[in-house]
């Protein structure tokens, strides 16, 4: 969603940190272009005023201009600014979900996702949180919309309140609150009905639902593509129901983010989650150092970390790297590592997290490297025999022309797989030995968190030059040359892969 913005103001830093010095008319030219970019992506005139005052006021101090690396300087104050506009005055902390069964109202207009996401915050309170949850619909007013939530809570193991039809909402959600108390709940969700537009009836059918059960937190389900409107919804619900958080649906989309960074600013109201797609588990928490990073190109090695440790079993890393140090590397490992990266979120989603990729990302898909590449590696391993997977050495030209023509591609195509074989088994040799597995090691336990990340490694802390250096030496830049050593990929592909070139 923020794919424009980061685009412009990476070009705008690009010419500042180019320069050596700067003098302020450089400062004032540079945050006439944010402030352009800012109002491009959607964001309102008053929000994004305000956020370049405050960068105007830090960026032309004697600190900046007399400072080494005045560019950096001023990209460092445009994401604290960033940061700020995001985070707003206090931080919300986790939901509140302690006494229960605590109720959480869900409300918004009708088509923003309320259904879904009421779903998908449950699977997540349940799997996360170990919380036992109940679903309960109120929209008597849309069509099987009590159905659906039904259909979503055995989906995803969540107990929902059986439907009695022609029961008004009030009393729906009254006899929610006390099937919850009796079933032993901890927490009771209620999903509101939506219109089309805010009217009277459907604001006081809301206020009496919330009278009824004085939830512990009342989330607003807002379309995150219906722009600045988005903005003021919430500022209409929180006036007469008052809402302690707001949940931005469709961020995955190409809508311009401007909603979610003037949201936080004019509400007062934090954003507590972002839904990213269709699936039940397309949900994350928003956190505003994260999402500034990844507008600023600076990555998001954090999430990348933590999509790492939910998508890889411990043991089977465990596993994985006893057989990498002694150097044993076949095709049943090569297609754990590619298939962990289609889980992560393919070749773009991993790329977008990791500090100065954002700009790769584009020659990467120009040199025709997409996730579909993957598709077709994992398509000839599955060809191949147990015995060929574990042992590549055996493939001779007869059995490689029945592996290509059982993945219906061409020899060429396996001969530069097994290649990428070959060198990510010697690279896999060399690491073990470094330090007997030292480095592996290392390398391991920072992706399943034992002790956190590795020492330097939250891009928060690092400024914009610090993490293109630990681009640099991840085999990243070069001419052309794709990521050395992705984390996520025990070890990752080395730099400049010969397998991995134009499409056929």
């Amino acid at each position: 969603m923020f794919e424009n913005l980061s685009e412009r103001l990476s070009g705008v830093f690009d010419r500042l940190t180019k320069q050596g010095a700067l003098s302020e008319d450089d400062v004032k030219t540079a945050l006439r272009e944010v402030r352009v970019a800012l109002l491009e992506a959607d964001v309102s005139l008053p929000v994004a005023r305000d956020f370049v005052k405050a960068v105007q006021d830090k960026a032309t101090g004697q600190a900046v201009t007399k400072s080494v690396t005045p560019g950096q300087q001023v990209v460092k104050i445009v994401h604290d600014a960033l940061v700020d506009t995001l985070t707003g005055a206090e931080d919300p902390g986790a939901l509140k979900i302690d006494n229960p069964p605590a109720p959480i109202l869900m409300v918004g207009l009708q088509g923003s996702g309320k259904t879904t996401t009421t779903a998908k915050l449950a699977k997540r309170l349940k799997d996360k949180n170990g919380k036992r949850v109940l679903m309960a619909s109120l929209d008597v007013y849309r069509p099987a919309a009590q159905e659906q939530l039904a259909v979503l809570g055995r989906q995803i193991g969540v107990d929902t309140l059986p439907i009695v039809p022609g029961q008004k909402p009030v009393d729906i959600a009254k006899r929610a609150k006390q099937q919850a108390m009796l079933g032993g709940y901890d927490v009771y969700m209620l999903d509101t009905a939506g219109r089309l537009h805010i009217d009277d009836v459907l604001m006081q059918e809301v206020e009496d639902v919330r009278n009824a059960v004085s939830p512990r937190e009342t989330l607003l389900v807002v379309d995150g593509l219906t722009g600045q409107d988005a903005v003021n919804v919430a500022e209409q619900f929180d006036g007469q129901i008052g809402i302690s958080g707001v949940v931005l649906t469709r961020m995955d989309g190409d809508g311009r983010g401007g909603a979610a960074l003037s949201m936080r600013a004019v509400t007062g109201k934090p954003i507590r989650f972002v839904g990213l797609g269709e699936k039940m588990d397309a949900i994350e928490e928003f956190h505003p150092e994260r999402i500034a990073g990844r507008i600023l190109g600076m990555g998001d090695i954090v999430s990348l970390v933590e999509k790492a440790q939910e998508t890889i079993e411990a043991e089977q890393a465990e596993r994985m790297m006893k057989r990498f140090q002694k150097g044993q590397f076949n095709m049943n490992d090569l297609k754990m590592q590619l298939e962990q990266m289609l889980k992560m979120g393919g070749m773009e989603g991993v790329m977008g997290m990791m500090p100065g990729m954002g700009k790769m990302a584009k020659q990467v898909q120009d040199a025709g490297f997409d996730d579909s590449i993957l598709m077709r590696q994992i398509a000839l391993i599955q060809s191949m025999t147990k015995k060929e997977r574990a042992n590549p050495a055996l493939l001779q030209a007869s059995r490689k022309k029945r592996i290509a023509t059982g993945a219906g591609l061409e020899v060429s195509e396996l001969n530069k797989l097994l290649k990428m074989q070959r060198q990510m088994a010697d690279m896999m040799k060399k690491m073990g030995k470094m330090g007997k597995g030292g480095m592996l090691k290392q390398a391991m336990k920072g992706m399943f968190g034992e002790g956190g990340l590795p020492g330097g490694m939250d891009p928060s802390q690092m400024d914009p030059k610090a993490l293109e250096a630990a681009a640099k030496q991840m085999g990243v830049g070069g001419k052309g040359g794709l990521p050395g050593g992705l984390p996520g990929l025990g070890g990752g592909l080395p730099s400049g892969l010969s397998g991995l070139g134009k499409k056929k």
